[in-house]
């Protein structure tokens, strides 16, 4: 069998939408997945009893990226805009949350024309005292839990500038309005998947990378599938999508690549200004909506919470959680980012599952029980742990300015890169932001194929 024209490592979205790039321009691509399957942190679940996709990963379309919406239209994929009714825990009492404007005002005091810092830092000048206004140092602490919690990130490491850009970069495409499409996040990668098939595209699943070699006139990939057994895959130019936490492992650990020659200096230090998010995620679909006729304890007379969206909270093991809304399904999700993921991580599921419960019920005033007896279904992946992603998304930290840049510039025509940690627009840790880079990195490869082409025909 002949070698492909390009190998592609990792079957993500970046590497997904390469490959479609890539195939539609007539070239032989061979895909390589460590899973068993192709998604990479896209993995959606199917709930039987409801009918409903229950997402692992990624699960909200953030605003109108032309990348997402431009494939739902073209394939005709419903989609619903997720509303509802935002409540608090604040000082021990379930209420409607009333400090959004007050942390707009801070995030409007972010600034990338001076020097960078961390968003901690940043907090610690832009209201010095605040400890003299109550709604203001309230204020800080759902900021900053706004950014462990949506960038999954250390306050004290993100960058102020990255921060800035990606707020920026949102506005463009209206990023504050979510979305969810029909049938899950799944939807898309049978789009993907679809569109391959068709093109002949040869995807290697259970085949895990564990060495490049790109000094010499082929680039070569020394791989083993789910016996063990090593496979060489060769290619004029090889794609690499993995996930950031996978580029930054250790190459001898499981899941870790090793570079023959190593990446130059550039990129090593490209990878040391970048830190993998973490998060675990917990759904649990119950017998019914019991929130529904809920109300909080303080007051008979106040609304129910059946048209919950999000319940945020300053709690330990899940401080965010969110409803399915407006969809209708019993289904609830919680959310435990940055050091609540990290006292997750490792730990079994019913750990993870005793833990939510014991954090929903606190939150809504349920005894735990009552909850256990409501509760059928739970499902859980620790993206730390999982030795082909080692986090959840990735963000920039201080003085990280032009990482991402030269992380995803080629090197030597031979090796290329993609995948959200290379987007350079800001919308890094984002299914839109990794498709845009594998559509880059396919343009950049066929830039130099045809750059090759040139001076060929041009020698002869």
């Amino acid at each position: 069998m002949p070698n492909p024209d390009i190998i592609i490592l990792g079957a993500g979205a970046a590497g997904l939408s390469a490959a479609v790039e890539l195939a539609q321009a007539g070239l032989k691509i061979t895909i390589l997945e460590a899973r068993d399957r192709i998604g990479g942190r896209i993995f959606t679940k199917h709930d039987p009893v409801c009918d409903a996709p229950v997402e692992l990963g990624a699960e909200f379309i953030h605003g109108r990226p032309p990348e997402i919406w431009t494939l739902l239209r073209k394939h005709h994929i419903r989609t619903r805009e997720v509303k509802g009714e935002q409540w608090c825990v604040q000082k021990n009492e379930l209420s409607r949350c009333d400090f959004f404007s007050k942390v707009d005002q801070i995030f409007e005091k972010l600034d990338d024309h001076g020097p960078d810092q961390s968003f901690l830092e940043f907090l610690e000048r832009c209201c010095p005292n605040s400890d003299k206004d109550p709604k203001l140092k309230d204020a800080k602490a759902w900021a900053r839990s706004y950014v462990t919690g949506f960038h999954a990130a250390d306050p004290a490491l993100i960058s102020v500038h990255s921060l800035v850009q990606g707020l920026r970069a949102d506005e463009k495409i209206d990023g504050d309005r979510p979305f969810r499409m029909k049938g899950g996040y799944q939807t898309l990668i049978e789009i993907f998947r679809r569109k391959l098939d068709r093109a002949g595209v040869s995807i290697e699943i259970n085949t895990r990378a564990q060495r490049v070699r790109w000094d010499q006139a082929e680039a070569q990939v020394i791989a083993l599938d789910e016996a063990n057994e090593v496979f060489t895959f060769a290619a004029p130019q090889i794609l690499i999508t993995l996930p950031l936490g996978v580029l930054q492992a250790n190459p001898d650990h499981n899941g870790g690549l090793r570079f023959i020659p190593e990446l130059p200096p550039a990129k090593l230090e490209a990878l040391d200004q970048l830190a993998m998010g973490k998060v675990i995620r917990l759904s649990l679909r119950f017998r019914d909506r019991f929130w529904e006729n809920l109300r909080p304890p303080h007051s008979t007379k106040s609304r129910t919470l059946s048209r919950m969206q999000f319940l945020l909270s300053h709690e330990d093991w899940f401080p965010t959680w969110w409803t399915a809304s407006p969809e209708r399904w019993p289904i609830i999700t919680g959310w435990a980012p940055f050091h609540c993921g990290e006292r997750l991580s490792g730990q079994s599921e019913s750990f993870v599952v005793e833990r939510g419960l014991e954090t929903l019920g606190k939150l809504l005033r349920i005894g735990e029980r009552e909850l256990e007896d409501l509760l059928e279904a739970s499902y859980t992946h620790d993206w730390q742990t999982d030795p082909f992603s080692r986090g959840a998304y990735s963000y920039v930290k201080v003085g990280g300015d032009r990482a991402q840049s030269v992380l995803a510039g080629p090197l030597n025509h031979r090796l290329f890169f993609a995948g959200e940690a290379t987007d350079t627009s800001g919308h890094h840790g984002t299914v839109h932001g990794a498709i845009a880079t594998g559509k880059r990195a396919a343009a950049e490869i066929l830039k130099t194929r045809k750059l090759r082409t040139r001076i060929q025909e041009l020698a002869f």
